[in-house]
């Protein structure tokens, strides 16, 4: 990313780990998210108040020198962002997100610059701690009140770092002569004083779990020094080698990550050492173009490091699950395609696995949650999946008599249950993982909404949602609800409908009344629009703008709605009965409706004319009522549609079905609903007789089959079941279900089988079993099924 001044700092969002501030040299701050990859907000510098700053402050800003950012950074909770300045002043923005960075204070801290600026909680309030050249520490409340001031260095304050051990709130300090003072939150003065290997500029951090302490600096004859201290006895524990040959071009900068490894920028590279190991463990040089002394920062949960370049950028590393996460793969050009969908139908047969001779160019959202997997070397990744085993582990499956996984018990499976999440008087009817994959957000039939976190400790490294781990219920500190409006709302006659912000920042939620938006945060609402009647029954956020949502009603219309300016764009009008479902595809640059009429509609995003509008096949006997469910696969092609009488894999680049699943043989229950697995490869299907089906995704073949006796006790006497599920956005094999007894469960394979069964066989290629319908097979050649 091209930031276009010097960077100075860089400080990842504590939760939302796609988020990333970064301060110039320029005076400016900018936020960026990383998914799709643009500026969310800037913010250039200026004196919000002139006349409330000191003579010196404005007698030094008619000399017109520029002013730089020294600091950015997070506090604890993401709801502000502090920043420092090289010359007096600190700035404080509230982050109510998800673009939003809104002035709340600005103060005159230090005379000289502010070289360093952190949160911290004395007395459990949240305040800032700044130092400057002025020799001093202060400690700010979030009014703008002075707490606290720490004088006793005889140098100019280079950097902070506030910390806690139990209940004991203190502070490190270092000045630019080395030396290094820790302090309490009383009027005693410094409780240490010991010296820095370099004795010049050096910056202290501690492990994520706060249990261990490092220190990097630099000596003025440019030597760098990385150790590990014992502090209380304020002696060096380790010091670690690997630094090259003296330089003059600054100080070193490092952070630490995930309680085990330590990162230093230094001679164009960057540098990572074990915490238990003073041998450099490896370098690199990101693919060049790193300033000698470059910044660095890591994200939260240890996936994503920023570095800085030397052409006033930065760049993204990320390790495996970080870009699992990002998605952070290379796509086609980003280029609409504006023709009617069936002209779509040759160009789009390459990416569904279908042979042509003409290219494909598709138009690919970077955020979207189901985008096409990368293309490497030309070969499409979805195409291999469909046309070779998926590794030799099935291969080697694929010669034993095959059988399917049947899960019984308890103990066949690993399995938490969401504490307070039982609530016989609200049955979980809408259930989400945050995108991050940190937490599950379940919204109840009587309108509330309950959010989980899972913390990240010995027992879960990764602080990931996990069967392994019983996460926390979180509230903030207000203890305010997430509660919609109910207002004069039947609600058992209410269609509650969810959806979350790209960035896990907001969600947008509605239960009959009005639709509310939530910081995800506070849980206090943003805004309310869209009054009934007609009542919101599904929500959607545009791929390419959080701030355009289509909203299905109950009278059958979809609202094209900007939230920003409060107004409804389009309507559109296709169905006879109310909105069940709505699937964008960039892609196709289409969206797709289905109704509670049965019937799907295709709508262009560009114009919002309808397409095409197809009525699903339901069996012989079966009205065309009920619940109707869409969700495209990862290739933005095939599309799941679910129904209580089917699954079915639709074509939607000529909106043909080529494939469906009707209950039969072991499972007769009508389904309540499905979802595919974050990779696309498998289906998650929930039956009203507690079943839980695990499907092949490109077969529509069953392969596990859960039954309610894993996860119900015995002692329940009331029918329960799974209204819906939900699967874990990095996680294939980890699915999360609420029930209707209010309770929200979360199940993944035992360790030692790592997935739910086998592959179901395939006969000269064509399934086995009654996977396909025959009006569907009648729609293909033979040809195309044996492919």
């Amino acid at each position: 990313m091209h930031q276009g001044s010097n960077i100075m700092s860089m400080d990842f969002h504590p939760s939302h780990y796609a988020l990333l501030l970064v301060g110039s040299a320029n005076g400016e701050i900018t936020l960026w998210d990383l998914i799709v990859r643009q500026r969310l907000a800037s913010k250039p510098f200026k004196v919000w108040d002139m006349q409330s700053c000191s003579l010196q402050f404005q007698a030094s800003m008619v000399k017109d020198t520029p002013i730089a950012v020294t600091r950015v950074a997070w506090s604890p909770d993401g709801n502000f962002v502090g920043v420092a300045f090289s010359k007096h002043l600190v700035h404080l923005y509230s982050f109510p997100g998800p673009n939003e960075l809104r002035q709340h204070l600005e103060l005159d801290a230090h005379a000289g610059g502010v070289n360093d600026l952190a949160f911290a909680h004395p007395n459990k309030q949240l305040c800032l701690v700044t130092c400057g050249d002025d020799k001093l520490i202060k400690v700010w409340d979030l009014t703008g009140k002075k707490v606290f001031n720490f004088e006793g260095h005889e140098a100019p304050v280079y950097s902070i770092c506030p910390h806690h051990k139990e209940n004991i709130q203190f502070i490190f300090s270092t000045d630019i002569d080395g030396k290094i003072k820790a302090w309490l939150y009383d009027n005693m003065g410094s409780r240490v004083d010991y010296d820095a290997p370099g004795r010049w500029c050096t910056t202290m951090l501690y492990s994520a779990d706060g249990s261990r302490l490092f220190s990097c600096g630099t000596s003025k004859e440019g030597e760098s020094f990385l150790v590990e201290w014992n502090e209380s006895e304020g002696a060096i524990r380790r010091r670690y080698s690997g630094f090259g040959k003296k330089s003059v071009a600054g100080v070193a900068q490092f952070d630490t990550t995930q309680n085990h490894f330590l990162a230093v920028g230094e001679d164009s590279r960057i540098k990572f050492w074990d915490m238990d190991d003073t041998s450099m463990l490896t370098s690199i040089e990101a693919d060049g173009g790193l300033p000698a002394v470059p910044r660095l920062r890591f994200s939260k949960d240890g996936k994503l490091l920023a570095v800085t370049t030397a052409d006033n950028g930065f760049k993204i590393l990320a390790n495996n699950a970080g870009l699992r996460s990002l998605r952070a793969v290379e796509n086609p050009p980003f280029e609409a395609l504006r023709s009617p969908i069936e002209s779509t139908a040759v160009k789009a047969s390459v990416a569904s696995g279908v042979p042509s001779v003409s290219p494909v160019n598709l138009k690919v959202e970077r955020s979207s949650p189901a985008r096409p997997s990368p293309i490497l070397n030309g070969v499409d990744a979805m195409n291999r999946s469909l046309e070779k085993p998926r590794g030799a582990e099935d291969a080697i499956e694929k010669s034993k008599p095959w059988r399917l996984t049947e899960i019984l018990e308890p103990n066949d499976c690993r399995l938490v249950s969401l504490p307070d999440s039982t609530d016989s008087s609200s049955k979980v009817v809408r259930l989400l993982y945050t995108n991050s994959g940190v937490g599950i957000l379940a919204l109840g039939s009587n309108g509330i909404q309950k959010l989980w976190k899972w913390a990240r400790n010995e027992q879960n490294p990764t602080g990931k949602a996990t069967a392994s781990a019983v996460p926390q219920h979180w509230q903030p500190n207000s203890g305010l609800l997430m509660t919609n409006d109910v207002s004069g709302v039947n609600l058992e006659e209410a269609f509650p409908c969810i959806a979350l912000s790209k960035n896990d920042s907001y969600v947008m939620s509605a239960a009959g009344g009005k639709v509310s938006l939530f910081n995800m945060m506070t849980f206090k609402v943003m805004t309310t629009f869209m009054s009934p009647p007609p009542a919101s029954t599904f929500l959607a956020f545009h791929p390419q703008d959080n701030n355009i949502i289509a909203i299905g009603m109950e009278d059958s219309t979809i609202h094209i709605y900007n939230v920003r300016v409060d107004e409804v764009k389009s309507k559109l009008k296709g169905h006879q009965k109310r909105i069940t479902g709505l699937a964008f595809s960039t892609s196709l640059n289409v969206l797709v409706s289905s109704g509670a009429d049965a019937h799907l509609c295709i709508w262009s995003i560009d114009s919002w004319e309808k397409r095409k509008s197809v009525a699903i096949q339901v069996p012989p006997g079966k009205t065309q009522t009920g619940e109707t469910r869409v969700q495209f696969h990862s290739d933005q092609i095939r599309l799941l549609v679910v129904h209580e009488t089917q699954l079915a894999i639709y074509d939607v680049s000529k909106m043909e079905c080529i494939r469906q699943w009707k209950p039969h043989d072991g499972i007769q229950a009508p389904l309540s609903y499905a979802t595919y697995s974050c990779n696309s490869q498998l289906i998650y299907a929930t039956f009203c007789d507690g079943s839980i089906g695990v499907f092949d995704a490109d077969t529509l073949r069953l392969r596990c089959r859960i039954a309610p006796s894993t996860y119900l006790p015995q002692s329940v006497s009331q029918p329960v079941y799974p209204l819906v599920v939900a699967s874990h956005p990095q996680e294939p094999n980890q699915v999360a279900i609420g029930l209707t007894d209010g309770t929200v469960r979360v199940l993944e394979p035992v360790e030692s089988e790592g997935k739910w069964g086998s592959s179901p066989p395939v006969d000269n290629g064509i399934m086995n079993g009654r996977t396909t319908s025959s009006s569907t097979t009648s729609n293909h050649t033979p040809d195309q099924l044996q492919r």
